[in-house]
């Protein structure tokens, strides 16, 4: 299956050279060069994943990420510079799968972009998970990529369905935060702890929208996260 990325980026020495890489590698992609045009381009012709770079001119990848949630999931994983802490942590708070500083390397990237698709086309075929788990008021729709909390949706992105999964799997048991990360990104990817805190946080924001009172995903401090035993 082909899939199709979009690279939203100002710089077109990094669009030439990725958007070739890419298509080496068997991807179809579409090029935008600034952030009103990508924002645009996605809504109207929607793709696989997103690679948005950071600083652009009109919209920056931070407005065009904060826009595309409003009514999407989409995969998108960040171009951020090197040093920038705070443009990654501002990123996974709005809901990016991954980022990845520049300079980068295109070998990196690609683990990174495999990874999120492997992750956003997993389905009961390839795990061994029943079609829908339910955990009291919770419930994940594995075929359709759907959670449900008091019969209210919860628009999760890729990688906050499957962290919230892994926790709900088993109920009352602590996972540490490489758990975390084997299960949401695999055992190939480096991920830093501070990525899965700032997940975790979006993740019960977003629940707590629709209930004030949820508190099911606790924090066992110096030893990582629990979803609370019923």
């Amino acid at each position: 299956m082909t899939h199709n990325i979009a690279l939203v980026d100002d710089d077109r020495n990094i669009t030439t050279s990725l958007s070739l890489a890419l298509q080496a590698e068997g991807y179809h992609v579409t090029i935008y060069n600034d952030g009103e045009e990508g924002l645009n381009g996605l809504r109207d012709h929607p793709v696989d994943l997103a690679i948005l770079d950071i600083k652009m001119p009109r919209l920056d990848g931070m407005e065009v990420l904060s826009k595309l949630r409003e009514t999407s999931n989409l995969p998108v994983i960040f171009l951020t510079s090197k040093d920038d802490e705070i443009d990654e942590v501002l990123g996974l708070r709005l809901g990016a799968d991954d980022y990845v500083t520049k300079p980068f390397s295109q070998r990196l990237l690609f683990e990174r972009i495999r990874a999120v698709l492997r992750r956003r086309s997993l389905t009961p075929a390839t795990l061994p998970d029943p079609d829908v788990i339910t955990r009291g008021d919770l419930t994940l729709d594995d075929k359709r990529h759907m959670c449900h909390w008091k019969n209210h949706p919860i628009s999760l992105t890729v990688t906050e369905y499957l962290l919230l999964k892994s926790l709900a799997m088993s109920p009352g048991h602590v996972k540490t935060r490489d758990q975390l990360i084997n299960d949401a990104y695999g055992e190939s990817i480096y991920v830093d702890d501070r990525t899965i805190d700032t997940h975790i946080k979006r993740v019960r924001k977003k629940f707590r929208d629709h209930d004030k009172e949820f508190d099911f995903i606790e924090t066992l401090y110096g030893l990582g996260y629990r979803y609370k035993n019923l």
